[in-house]
């Protein structure tokens, strides 16, 4: 084992070896963020048998393990080479930019449920984080009460898209809106209106 040790920590070999890591650190993040979010939501939302259950929870699950460890590696890998190939010798915002750019259109451009889910999610963060950025650099605080307004506004939207036009929201958000918004609107006896919701 120490001689196995002494060749991963071998310096000439970090960039390489990094490559792997973060090849196996998208797979282990990607299945710890899917896998019990795919458990609940088949359980709670989704009708078959067990198996067809299973099938999903593991389909969603290997989906994003793979995009996440795919677009680690794609990453780096651009990042690597063009740090190789640059004068200065590392790695600039552009760099930055092309190596994601790259990795999101290959390794989540096809639109399934889980690449929306992940791209929705980038997206409000990066939303969240331009904001942040603009105060940060402009060197004012946030007004009284802005996050409360950012959610109102968020709400308001959201309820008058799916009054008006539900089709036009992601899967996920108009099948939780119908559950919560619609389906509370029937029931057959007390059954359906404590129990079950059909």
């Amino acid at each position: 084992m120490d001689s196995i040790n002494a060749i991963v920590l071998k310096p000439q070999l970090h960039e390489v070896l990094s490559l792997v890591k973060g090849f196996r650190n998208g797979v282990v993040y990607g299945t710890k963020i899917r896998f019990p979010h795919a458990l609940v939501m088949t359980l709670l939302f989704r009708t078959g048998s067990v198996q067809d259950k299973a099938v999903a929870i593991l389909k969603a699950t290997k989906a994003h393990a793979r995009g996440l460890a795919f677009f680690v590696t794609i990453y780096k890998s651009l990042m690597l080479l063009q740090r190789r190939i640059s004068v200065e010798g590392k790695n600039s915002d552009l760099h930055t930019f092309v190596a994601g750019f790259v990795g999101g259109w290959f390794v989540f451009g096809e639109k399934t449920s889980v690449n929306q889910q992940i791209i929705l999610y980038l997206f409000s963060r990066i939303a969240m984080g331009l904001v942040n950025t603009v105060m940060k650099t402009g060197d004012f605080a946030a007004p009284p009460n802005s996050f409360a307004l950012f959610a109102a506004v968020c709400w308001g939207i959201v309820m008058v898209l799916f009054r008006r036009d539900k089709s036009m929201l992601q899967d996920s958000l108009k099948n939780s809106m119908t559950y919560l918004y619609e389906d509370s609107n029937h029931w057959t006896s007390l059954k359906t209106l404590l129990w079950h919701n059909k």
